[in-house]
């Protein structure tokens, strides 16, 4: 594949087929995971109920369409092939439903992947599917407010004797760990005075914690950040308030002087275990995960061409498209119901793939992954068997590419705004 992209219009199922073996690096997908609203879980000729008979899957089918009901999300001879396209050592990420996880987790699994973890993404913009009752008079519920989305990371076995031997044959089997890192830049407030290590600036003795007024000059940038962790967020006022409500923001807290770790020269002085004294950073505990935040131009960019369209319901018609709030417009070049933050994609593509390597995508709906994959420099390949779909994804694809085009020859090898 020489191309910087290939979109693929049919089924998944059949063009997987014409791949060869341990030829793409990582799939990063949001399969559809027969998710219906609460009417259409009921009955249906092709209904299937769980061991409780309560969360049927209707044969109406995510966004009303009667073949994505789950047959091939999960089916673990489905992703028997997507093992075999990927290398030893190649990871997989696949979106799911926190009712229907399980079903793709153990498809998932059968078909021979290792996983490896599940990474929760937490966002604020969720819309109860409940059926309301008034008991005594107080409210009753049939569904809690949807706010987070688990996704499966597994892994390919590795081929070679040993991780590191396998890394050196294919160039798969690792996490990008410092390409992922939460950095410090945007929540730690280093103040004059303080030295991290012996790596910045500063008078010695002092914490970097410390109380002295204004910021530190750095000397090779901010500290290395935070290792990646398995919970990524959108960044919203909802998800932000939800960390707040934790209670003390982390080390914008006053110290206490009764902290249990020692006291330790350049690390933690006197000085910044004083009681009273406050720490020298802010934010919530939201600030320890990776923040992918969502933006109304993300969805229509690269899609001014296209004509606006209702905005589509992710059960077909009773719940409002993702990151879709109260008053706002509904109609969108991109009517994709369930888009993707191009950030979130650009994230999750970056921890799993090898420096240019191979992304795929069998579920790429309007096309998020592809985009984001192109900004971060790595080669698509996605399907789509909607032909409406196809069009949006194709677009927001070559954005991408052009955006990564632009980028480069400003200089901006990385793709960073």
């Amino acid at each position: 594949m020489t191309e910087p992209y290939v979109l693929h219009l049919g089924d998944s199922r059949v063009f997987l087929q014409l791949l060869a073996t341990d030829s793409v690096d990582a799939v990063v997908c949001d399969p559809p995971y027969a998710l219906t609203s609460i009417v259409k879980r009921y009955g249906g000729p092709n209904a299937k109920a769980t061991s409780a008979g309560v969360y049927g899957r209707s044969a109406a089918g995510f966004m009303g369409q009667r073949w994505d009901t789950g047959e091939t999300a999960f089916d673990w001879r489905f992703w028997c092939e997507v093992l075999r396209v990927l290398k030893p050592g190649g990871y997989l990420i696949a979106a799911s439903g926190t009712r229907t996880y399980h079903h793709l987790a153990m498809a998932i699994e059968d078909a021979g992947f290792e996983l490896r973890d599940m990474i929760s993404w937490l966002y604020g913009s969720g819309f109860p599917k409940s059926h309301n009752h008034m008991i005594d008079g107080a409210k009753w519920g049939s569904a809690l407010k949807p706010a987070c989305e688990p996704w499966v990371l597994a892994r390919k076995p590795l081929a070679a004797a040993n991780l590191a031997d396998n890394v050196a044959t294919h160039g798969t089997g690792l996490l990008n760990i410092d390409g992922c890192r939460v950095g410090y830049e945007q929540d730690c407030r280093l103040l004059k005075g303080g030295s991290y290590g012996g790596n910045r600036t500063g008078g010695a003795g002092d914490s970097i914690f410390g109380t002295g007024g204004g910021e530190v000059s750095y000397e090779g940038g901010v500290p290395e950040g935070r290792w990646p962790a398995n919970v990524i967020h959108d960044g919203s006022p909802e998800v932000e308030a939800a960390f707040a409500a934790f209670g003390e923001r982390g080390v914008s807290a006053p110290v206490r002087g009764s902290e249990p770790s020692a006291v330790t020269a350049g690390i933690y002085s006197d000085r910044g275990r004083v009681p009273g004294a406050f720490h020298g950073d802010t934010g919530t505990a939201a600030r320890f995960f990776y923040g992918a935040k969502a933006s109304r131009s993300d969805r229509d960019e690269g899609c001014e061409h296209l004509a606006k369209q209702p905005l589509l319901w992710s059960s077909g018609e009773q719940s409002p498209g993702t990151f879709q709030s109260e008053n706002t417009e509904r109609e969108a070049r991109n009517n994709h119901p369930t888009v993707k933050p191009t950030d979130l994609m650009a994230y999750l593509c970056r921890l799993v793939t090898p420096k240019g390597g191979l992304v795929l995508d069998p579920f790429m709906g309007s096309g998020s992954t592809g985009k984001a994959a192109m900004i971060e420099g790595f080669r698509f390949i996605g399907i789509e068997r909607d032909p409406h779909y196809m069009s949006i994804a194709h677009a927001r694809v070559e954005f991408g590419w052009q955006k990564r085009l632009a980028d480069t020859a400003q200089g901006n090898l990385f793709g960073d705004p």
